[in-house]
């Protein structure tokens, strides 16, 4: 990706998702076997009080539930494929990636998520027997304990690594290993967002404001070079302090922050009547909804399990909760408010800004 770019990318990428898909179909079929078959494994998970709740939704809030169903709608304002997408030289390319590109995260992550919910099952591994009986002191000593204490219980029970665990403890070294390079291979694809916002920055930013024409396109190649370095870093630090495993961390404010840009990037593509004003409207209000939500959760610690946190009512409704997960506004994940608004603002600023020229639309929608 470094020295490859565009082109580099979508080749790693298509690399990428090849080995994951074939090495996760592999993974659970040498899994399954190993634990005897997962009809077996998941009525005995079905059979125990403890685990049964794993297999329904009794203990997930139905606004909480709904609130998932927006998360989809980040795939398309992903910055990867939102470029991929603008290469696109007619619109079939175009609605293909669009229809695919969330059945292949269907195809990728369903295996995950059903190995999760089996290593329930798989308590003689101390790795995932030390996770299962974290979650088990949170439960039952959450409520005394300190907010750095809850932290700290809550890193042990991350889950990142499970699939990891359970190759090593079902499959033979070798297998386990090829099989768990390939897996954390694919899961870790960040390459292409992190080439994506360089993109950006080099052409959006350093170009647009006469840094190209200034000092030439040789320094604006290494300074995108600079940039992939430099947002990497800042990640991997976030990501080391952050007591939250990564795909807490991407629903929260990855997926909920692309799924509040979406409306903007369909704006762009099928509304005449949308203007750079309401795009930059909506852009904002999302990155301020992201910055307010990192602080909140920064402020206010995680509540053991149980009942929320309420910081905020209206007419006795609960307005703003902090939850053991992370934050709910009127029982939804932020996700949900943060894409209405998106949308609303987009939609009446750009009825009240100038609209694009003629020559624009011309361009852009013959």
């Amino acid at each position: 990706v470094f020295f490859g770019g565009m082109r580099g990318t979508a080749w790693v990428n298509a690399f990428q998702t090849t080995l994951f898909l074939a090495f996760g179909a592999a993974a659970v079929a040498v899994i399954g076997a190993g634990m005897g078959g997962f009809r077996q494994t998941m009525e005995a998970l079905a059979a125990s009080p403890a685990t049964a709740p794993l297999l329904t939704r009794e203990r997930f809030p139905p606004l909480f539930f709904l609130s998932y169903t927006f998360i989809p709608l980040s795939a398309i304002a992903f910055p990867h494929v939102s470029i991929f997408c603008l290469t696109a030289k007619r619109m079939q390319q175009f609605r293909k990636t669009v229809i695919f590109y969330p059945l292949c995260l269907l195809a990728i992550w369903l295996p995950c998520v059903f190995l999760g919910v089996a290593a329930n099952r798989v308590t003689e591994v101390p790795g995932i027997r030390g996770k299962i009986e974290a979650r088990r002191q949170l439960g039952v000593e959450g409520a005394r304990m300190t907010p750095a204490e809850r932290d700290a219980v809550r890193t042990r029970m991350a889950a990142d690594d499970v699939v990891v665990l359970l190759l090593g403890h079902y499959a033979p070294v070798w297998l386990a290993g090829i099989l768990g390079a390939g897996i954390m291979a694919a899961v870790m694809a960040s390459d292409s967002q992190i080439l994506a916002l360089s993109t950006m920055f080099t052409e959006d930013i350093f170009a647009h404001y006469g840094g190209k024409a200034r000092f030439g396109e040789t320094v604006q190649v290494h300074t995108g070079r600079v940039f992939v370095v430099a947002l990497t870093i800042v990640a991997y630090t976030i990501a080391l302090r952050w007591p939250q495993n990564i795909f807490e961390l991407a629903v929260q404010y990855g997926f909920s922050g692309f799924a509040a840009l979406s409306p903007l990037v369909m704006a762009a593509l099928f509304w005449r009547g949308s203007t750079k004003w309401g795009a930059l409207a909506a852009t904002l209000w999302t990155v301020a909804a992201m910055a307010g939500v990192a602080l909140l959760q920064y402020l206010v610690p995680a509540p053991a399990p149980g009942p929320p946190t309420v910081l905020w009512s209206v007419a006795g409704v609960e307005a703003l909760s902090r939850t053991p997960g992370g934050t709910a506004v009127f029982g939804f994940l932020p996700v949900v408010p943060m894409t209405l608004v998106s949308a609303l603002l987009l939609v009446v600023v750009s009825w009240l800004t100038p609209k694009p020229s003629s020559a624009t639309l011309a361009r852009y929608f013959p």
